[in-house]
């Protein structure tokens, strides 16, 4: 089994915690960084152009991702200029659609047209990855972001339809690839042997990574101690009486 080192899928962290993305700053795996406004909701964040600077402060020249968040194209659009500006290593989110599923690509062609650094999210399915290497060929580098672990959540199998999108963008250099939402720590070997450029992480799998070519005997082990020692905890027991049969 290989290490984390030998792997060539860049490593994002997935959060919205400052204290959090503050002490993955300093860890050389981490490639870069992405967020998005339910994570923010979900970590308090009130004031989003605030939040916004202070993370761009934080993360270096890695490449940092923040999302639009308006149903209308227009306002996308004008908030898509306005995150841009925040740094030359931020990429703006573009939904591959608004909220009555009307297509957002003319306004990710404009944008990268513009020379706008995207990241065309939520995609699924393997036309929406097309029609986004198609809308971002003329634009700078972009990331093109497929949520591998939704899919997984209908019952489907993502790595073929991921290893089907690495094809489809192989012809377009400036794009990557993001393997997105990941439910476990296996994904991150799936998408480096795919050929997948980028695999994001939350922080219940970045906490996995210790494990990472764990001798499976001694895990066994500690499995064995951990259900023992929270029986004890819980104070457990079988009366003998209990033990008896007639």
């Amino acid at each position: 089994m290989i290490g984390l080192a030998d792997l060539r899928v860049k490593l994002f962290a997935d959060g919205a915690d400052l204290d959090k993305i503050a002490q993955l700053a300093d860890d050389p795996r981490i490639s870069g960084f992405t967020t998005n406004p339910t994570l923010m909701r979900k970590a308090g964040i009130s004031n989003y152009v605030e939040f916004a600077h202070e993370v761009v402060d934080l993360v270096g020249d890695r490449p940092i991702s923040f999302e639009v968040f308006a149903e209308d194209f227009d306002e996308m659009g004008r908030q898509a200029l306005k995150i841009a500006q925040w740094g030359d290593n931020v990429h703006v989110k573009i939904p591959i659609t608004n909220c009555a599923a009307k297509s957002a690509i003319p306004l990710a062609r404009s944008l990268a047209e513009q020379g706008v650094h995207l990241n065309l999210t939520a995609l699924m399915t393997p036309a929406q990855v097309e029609e986004a290497a198609e809308a971002l060929e003329a634009g700078p580098s972009a990331f093109v972001s497929v949520f591998a672990g939704r899919i997984a959540d209908t019952g489907r199998d993502p790595v073929p339809l991921m290893a089907e999108a690495v094809e489809t963008l192989r012809a377009f250099p400036q794009l990557e690839l993001i393997w997105a939402s990941p439910r476990e720590l296996l994904n991150i070997f799936q998408a480096d042997a795919i050929g997948c450029h980028v695999i994001t992480a939350t922080e219940e799998i970045m906490k996995k990574l210790p494990l990472i070519g764990k001798d499976l005997t001694e895990y066994s082990r500690e499995t064995v101690q951990m259900f023992h020692d929270d029986a004890q905890a819980a104070g457990y027991e079988l009366p003998i009486s209990e033990l008896v049969r007639d």
